[in-house]
Parts: structure tokens; sequence; C-alpha cells
């Protein structure tokens, strides 16, 4: 998870990374509960009791596309996307087969702000806003796992003298 040491610059090391909350995992379950029953429950009243009957190939295709798509494709989103802050950028990678990203430095964010509703609260996540000094203006990260710790941690960058160093001058171990 995060980004890989070898796409860090000279200097710069990992203070925190993160993935999208678990919650965005909740409704992929639910589907495939879902799914699994209904295709369980064609299969019982279909007429035929033969297994080579082609109605028993349609509901077991029909119930295999619908979990790829409904479950396997959002548990694939939430696996590979990651919010990265170092010493010197916030980095945003998504993405299974086309990986895309967003690097904003340190120095370019004006404001970082947080929103949490009440079952966002309940599971500990919110959304981190992140405006920036660019023509995109702000970058929104959804459901952020402890993002009062997150925003307070980049605030601390931003405008503390803290540099993700431990008192001792040594970078400490990256968070997951």
């Amino acid at each position: 998870m995060g980004i890989s040491e070898k796409l860090l610059s000279e200097g710069e090391h990992v203070i925190t990374s993160t993935r999208t909350h678990w919650k965005a995992l909740v409704l992929p379950v639910i589907f495939l509960l879902v799914i699994c029953a209904l295709a369980g429950f064609a299969l019982a009243v279909l007429p035929s009791g033969e297994l080579h009957d082609p109605l028993v190939y349609a509901v077991l295709a029909g119930a295999a596309l619908a979990i790829i798509w409904f479950t396997v494709r959002p548990f694939l989103i939430w696996v590979t996307a990651s919010y990265t802050v170092t010493n010197r950028r916030l980095i945003n990678r998504s993405g299974v087969f086309t990986r895309s990203g967003r690097d904003i430095p340190l120095h370019r964010i004006n404001d970082v702000t947080y929103e949490r509703d009440v079952l966002d609260r309940l599971l500990g996540c919110g959304t981190l806003v992140i405006s920036d000094a660019s023509e995109q203006g702000r970058s929104v990260l959804p459901d952020v796992p402890r993002v009062e710790k997150l925003q307070l941690v980049i605030t601390d960058l931003l405008f503390g003298n803290n540099d993700g160093r431990d008192d001792d001058g040594s970078p400490p171990p990256p968070r997951a």
C-alpha cells in the first residue's frame, strides 16, 4: 500500500499512508449476498433439474457478471487507491488498469479541511478537502480513515516546524 520508496526524491520520506475507509466495501458485500441469494433462488425454482440446461448457464453467467461488476470491481478500486503524505507532498493514486494520480506539493496547499457526517463520525472516517494554488483548485479525498488525525498531520507539516522527523532527526516509520 502507498507509494514505493523508489518513487520518492532524495530526502523525501513517507509520513503516513492510507487507503479509503473499509465502509466503501459495505455495499459491495451486500450486493454479493443479494446476488448469491437471487441466483440460488433462481436455480432452485427452475423447471428443469438438469445441470446442462441453458437456463442454468444463463443464471450462473448473469450472477458471475453481476458479482464481477458490483463486488469485484469496487474491491479492486478500493485496494488500488491510496493516499500518501510525505514531508514534501500529498500523493493520491488510484486505478486498476489505468493508474492515475495527483501530487500536490505541500508548499502549494492553502487550506486543509475535513467534513464528517453522523455515519462518518461513528465509523471514524471523513472527507478531506485540500485547497491548493492550482487551476483545479481543490482535491476531495472521500472516506479517509482517521481524517482529523491526517488533517492535523498535514497542517503541522504546512504551518509548523515539524518536517515529519522524530526528535532524534530520523524519519519515522511509515504508518499503515
